[in-house]
């Protein structure tokens, strides 16, 4: 008895720790399911209901981009945190516009323009003929703002009414392109920039070089700077039904016309045709219920109309309404940003990531075109190189490649470009820049200033000669020159050969000059003036393709199955921590201050094996 009775408790404590152990594992079980459904919800996300009357509100954030720059993460994180996003695609806001003119649903668009910071202006310009299409369905577009910038009020215009707060300023400056020239800086802390450029008007290297604009910079500059201009206020004043030189008269004596509003100038802007009404912002947006013909809100405020995101919208037309597969594809490639040797993020071109996006095109036998679209500067003539071979194969497949350039193709963009069965520009693209550069910074005289000296032997002329802190031999300046040049005449020679055209043709239009899409296609750079949309249906055409018999296939980077469930439980962490803890964020005011450093930001980046690029700073302000 005894025994038993000294064995009942540790039977008891045997029992109850048997009982938590399965507990434990049933919590643990439980635990890992909800983990799993968490991580499911996450990548497959919340189903979008759009209501049955609603106003599609367009309110681009940043800058109006062809491609989101950053990987999944990056982007995935910034949401998370709350952190304002830099950019828009402007496939879904065109996207979203060709869905909502034949949806029932949407009685409406309102722009919200306040969060757009930017936009190149053919970017602008295919934006706009969406706009103008949907006005044809007899719906409304409406503009709102507490102002507007340049690039705002582009957009703005092309709404039927346009409204703005009483204490706003609409202000259209024009177009202007200031660099930052560092040459005396380099001077003073005794950096030397070895600099080498084949083309009259390769500037390039100018920032590092000078303290000023060139006679030839400045020459190229403002040709196509006043045909950006012409066309902005062309289309702007067709729009709003003002007389041609409004725009020019505005900018130019908005002193003389203030004081005559007394110093009003959300005044000014009503009185000049500018905008139609100044209203409140609760104003505005009972103004918008009563024209969608709402008699109150389903929000309960009495100033709400119902409304439905460009977020939720374009989420709703990725998936629920996104078309069935067919057996036909034309596939796009985004080429954005500068062009970089082995693998970047979208964002940036890299010479390996690129090319294989255009290996996973060519293996797709469902696959029966491609369209490039470029929207970049240009970068290493390296990556570039690698990246129109990878183009060239693709066409020895026997299927057509079109190109589509954006708001800039230049330089090595232009490079990337040529080879295509057809290049199809927009009259305000920026292309050409037809020229290569190397450039070397050596410090020797820096580490003088400090008292430190380099001294030693080589066994060769060459042995050493790139080391940044000597000064380079003449055997390497030599060997980098030829090289430079070798390369500007590959390029010019490239050229000639894709575009079926002379040497002295393709040299007369280079020397590095930029010319916009209208010039090149005078020159014989591009074949013809249209946007994406133009370029997707010629593809398809050279492939044989009757509309409606294919579908769009956007080759991007992706993301594996468990890298997308952890990208979203990552997000949803980090969401719920930044609820607790206010993370820092910089100030806008100071990302635009690093922003004037991007000259020499890029060179910092520069990255090409041989040190020679095809670049162009032709980006406009």
């Amino acid at each position: 008895m005894d025994k038993d009775n000294r064995a009942l408790p540790l039977r008891i404590v045997t029992g109850i720790w048997r009982g938590l152990d399965r507990l434990r594992r049933v919590l643990h079980l439980i635990l890992l399911l909800g983990l799993f459904l968490v991580l499911i919800a996450g990548a497959v996300g919340e189903r979008v209901l759009i209501p049955q009357t609603a106003a599609l509100v367009i309110a681009p954030r940043g800058v109006l981009v062809d491609q989101l720059s950053g990987d999944a993460l990056d982007r995935a994180l910034a949401r998370a945190q709350g952190a304002p996003l830099g950019e828009t695609l402007v496939r879904d806001v065109v996207d979203a516009l060709r869905s909502a003119r034949d949806d029932e649903r949407i009685k409406a668009v309102v722009l919200d323009l306040d969060e757009m910071t930017g936009a190149g202006l053919s970017k602008l310009q295919d934006v706009a003929v969406e706009l103008r299409r949907f006005k044809e369905s007899g719906k409304p577009v409406i503009a709102v703002g507490d102002g507007y910038t340049r690039d705002q009020y582009y957009l703005a215009a092309q709404a039927d009414d346009v409204y703005m707060h009483p204490m706003g300023l609409v202000l259209v400056d024009g177009y202007s392109r200031f660099l930052p020239y560092y040459k005396s800086l380099l001077e003073k802390i005794y950096v030397d920039y070895n600099v080498w450029t084949v083309g009259e008007y390769k500037s390039f290297v100018e920032p590092i070089t000078r303290d000023d604009m060139s006679p030839q910079d400045e020459e190229a500059s403002r040709v196509y700077l006043d045909e950006l201009w012409g066309a902005y206020q062309a289309d702007v004043t067709s729009a709003r039904g003002m007389a041609a030189p409004a725009l020019q008269q505005y900018a130019d004596d908005i002193v003389t016309l203030l004081g005559a509003a007394k110093g009003d100038t959300a005044q000014l802007a009503k009185d000049y045709g500018l905008v139609d009404d100044l209203l409140t912002r609760d104003k505005m947006r009972e103004r918008i219920r009563e024209k969608m013909g709402e008699t109150k809100s389903s929000s309960g405020q009495p100033d709400a109309y119902t409304q439905v995101s460009l977020d939720d919208y374009v989420t709703w037309l990725r998936t629920e309404a996104a078309p069935e597969s067919h057996p036909n594809k034309v596939a796009v490639i985004v080429a954005s940003g500068e062009i970089l040797d082995g693998r970047q993020a979208p964002g940036s071109i890299g010479g390996d990531s690129t090319s294989e996006l255009i290996r996973r095109a060519r293996a797709d036998e469902s696959v029966k075109a491609l369209v490039l679209r470029v929207d970049s500067g240009g970068g290493s003539a390296f990556a570039s190189d690698l990246i129109l071979r990878e183009l060239e194969r693709f066409q020895e497949t026997d299927r057509p490649v079109v190109v589509s350039m954006g708001s800039v193709a230049a330089s090595g963009g232009y490079w990337i470009s040529m080879g295509a069965d057809e290049i199809w520009a927009s009259p305000t693209t920026l292309t050409g820049s037809i020229g290569v550069g190397a450039t070397i910074p050596t410090i020797p005289r820096t580490l003088d200033s400090f008292g430190v000296h380099v001294d030693g032997i080589g066994t060769t002329e060459l042995a050493g000669a790139l080391e940044i802190t000597r000064p380079i031999g003449e055997s390497m300046k030599g060997l980098i020159a030829l090289s430079v040049r070798h390369t500007y005449d590959e390029f010019v020679g490239k050229v000639a050969e894709h575009r079926e055209r002379s040497v002295q043709e393709i040299e007369s239009a280079a020397q590095g000059r930029v010319w916009t899409g209208s010039d090149a296609l005078s020159r014989g750079l591009v074949d013809k003036l249209g946007g994406l949309p133009e370029a997707i249906e010629s593809a398809a055409e050279l492939a044989g393709l009757e509309k409606d018999t294919y579908m769009l296939d956007y080759v991007e980077q992706q993301l594996g199955f468990v890298e997308t469930m952890m990208l979203s439980l990552t997000a949803k962490v980090l969401a719920s921590v930044d609820r607790l803890v206010d993370l820092p964020r910089w100030p806008a005011t100071v990302t635009q201050a690093l922003s004037a450093l991007e000259p020499m930001a890029f060179i910092d980046r520069l990255n090409d094996p041989r040190g020679i690029y095809a670049y162009c700073f032709c980006d406009t302000q």
